[in-house]
């Protein structure tokens, strides 16, 4: 179980393959996702990520990577997210 988790809440394109990309770039940065969950918004056009992580040593700068990402929207780091709980006890 995790003792701090950091909520990433994510807006991005959907279509196949966006979380590929964003999962790949926590991968290539040697950065531990522990939770997703993924889900689309409005009409299909675009889905909502929820990320959550247990360290924060390299949070701003896996942010700051994923804003540049071409499929990003928005980039939000959130504190107290209901989900966090949640996530934690799987």
């Amino acid at each position: 179980m995790c003792k701090h988790n950091f909520v990433i809440d994510l807006l991005v394109r959907n279509h196949a393959g966006v979380m590929s990309q964003i999962t790949g770039l926590f991968s290539r940065r040697n950065f531990n996702l522990e939770g997703i969950i993924c889900g689309p918004v409005g009409d299909g056009g675009q889905s909502r990520m929820i990320l959550t992580v247990a360290d924060d040593s390299k949070l701003e700068q896996i942010m700051l990577q994923l804003e540049k990402l071409y499929d990003v929207l928005k980039v939000e780091q959130v504190e107290g997210h209901p989900l966090t709980e949640v996530l934690s006890q799987l």
